[in-house]
């Protein structure tokens, strides 16, 4: 999740959508977290139908280059 709003907010069923196969409730369970540690933050705007944008956090920011390291470490240590 935190990957896909590296590059700026996307509303909910965007990320969703970059998320396949994911249940709406591992997304909301998940989201819910995040926001709850300060990872993200989520804002709802007050129009019909409601419309939800999440975003990274200053906090949020700082962990991208750590989960991009990982995936390069996870990428490299598959070709032995």
């Amino acid at each position: 999740m935190l990957y896909h709003l590296k590059n700026g907010p996307m509303r909910s069923s965007e990320l969703q959508k970059k998320l396949r196969n994911i249940s709406n409730k591992m997304f909301t369970q998940t989201a819910r977290t995040l926001e709850r540690d300060g990872i993200i933050q989520r804002q709802v705007f007050p129009v019909v139908p409601p419309r939800v944008e999440y975003s990274l956090t200053p906090m949020g920011e700082s962990v991208i280059p750590l989960i991009m390291q990982m995936g390069y470490w996870g990428e490299s240590i598959g070709t032995y």
